[in-house]
């Protein structure tokens, strides 16, 4: 039976200052979405260099702000409005990705009339970006030993047992969504808009394709207790979820009679 290791949540000690792993997996979000963003940057696009770093903080501040926020309000506010100097805490943990999305959304829409593009223009160029850092996220979960599975067969070879909860075998449902919402769907939309696609159509692919795997892995995630309480049949994540598969399909379908 596989044990969690139980990491030291600072990665590195340069004497007074700690560098937990959480926020080191962050850096290497941001580093990806430089990397891959250059990437994406080229005259057919109508993006440059200056365009993906001016985009990168207005990103950061939506993920920071609206993650942190939707883990409030969404997950744990009996938690946090009793522990109020909690809130800013999150070199700790504790981001909801819902909520970072909105406040990504927010961002993104600021940006948008900055610069005179539509907003789903920037989604397009933005949403094939944001998964391998989907991906360090739930990595980071991981480390930290938080957002745990629900209890495994035994017999699973990869049964984890979390010490810091119980000692039931359980699904290391981090490194599953790190597959499905990082890893699977970047590849998906890297290769989906790797061609020309009518405005909004890779939006609403992110949005489907993030609604539906984040679905999927929740089966094996062990329920939170949200503003709905805990529910075994939906999730929290799940709720979520569902606008966003709807939004993101009505996009795709809106876009279809311009599809090559």
């Amino acid at each position: 039976m596989l044990v969690h290791p139980q990491f030291d949540p600072v990665a590195l000690q340069l004497g007074p200052l700690a560098v937990r792993w959480y926020g080191l997996m962050y850096v290497l979000a941001f580093a990806a979405f430089i990397l891959l963003g250059r990437r994406r940057c080229t005259p057919r696009s109508g993006w440059s260099a200056v365009d993906l770093d001016d985009l990168l903080f207005w990103g950061v501040l939506g993920v920071i702000l609206g993650g942190r926020l939707g883990q409030v309000l969404f997950y744990e506010p009996d938690y946090y409005f009793s522990h109020p100097v909690e809130i800013i805490a999150v070199w700790k943990g504790g981001m909801s990705f819902h909520g970072g999305m909105l406040g990504v959304f927010v961002a993104l829409w600021a940006y948008a009339r900055k610069t005179g593009r539509s907003f789903l223009q920037v989604g397009d160029f933005v949403g094939p970006l944001v998964p391998l850092g989907l991906m360090f996220g739930r990595i980071g979960n991981f480390i930290n030993g938080e957002l745990w599975g629900r209890p495994a067969d035994p017999s699973l070879p990869w049964a984890m047992i979390f010490p810091q909860v119980d000692n039931l075998p359980r699904h290391p449902s981090q490194i599953y969504q790190a597959g499905m919402e990082g890893l699977l769907l970047f590849l998906i939309l890297w290769w989906y808009s790797s061609r020309p696609r009518p405005v909004g159509a890779v939006s609403g692919a992110f949005l489907v394709g993030y609604g539906v795997f984040r679905s999927i892995g929740e089966f094996f995630r062990n329920p939170d207790d949200g503003i709905f309480g805990v529910s075994y049949t939906v999730s929290m994540g799940q709720w979520l979820s569902l606008p966003m598969i709807l939004v993101g399909a009505w996009l795709i379908w809106r876009a279809r009679p311009s599809m090559p």
